[in-house]
């Protein structure tokens, strides 16, 4: 049952990743919360076979690297751009 529910929040989180493309912090969250329910996915499987929980740490210090570097990106853009909107800029730029 459990399975169920991290399944259901995986793709509900992947359905709001590819549906909300307006703003780029809407975006970032939804790839937070991604990465929320791979930690919480991966703790479970690794205490149901009774690993260590090291790889878990790594993985959750990898996350907090990006979104750092998302953070980064999106005050980049507010700086240069004055808002969060993929519209308002060109990539070829």
């Amino acid at each position: 049952m459990l399975t169920f529910y991290l399944f259901f929040m995986f793709f509900s989180g992947v359905w709001v990743f590819c549906s909300n493309r307006k703003h780029l912090l809407a975006v970032l969250l939804s790839l937070e919360f991604l990465v929320l329910v791979l930690f919480f996915s991966l703790t479970v499987y690794l205490s149901g076979f009774n690993y260590e929980l090291y790889f878990s740490l790594i993985f959750l210090s990898f996350s907090v690297c990006e979104g750092a570097l998302g953070l980064s990106v999106l005050v980049s853009m507010i700086r240069s751009y004055g808002n969060d909107y993929f519209q308002s800029f060109s990539l070829l730029q």
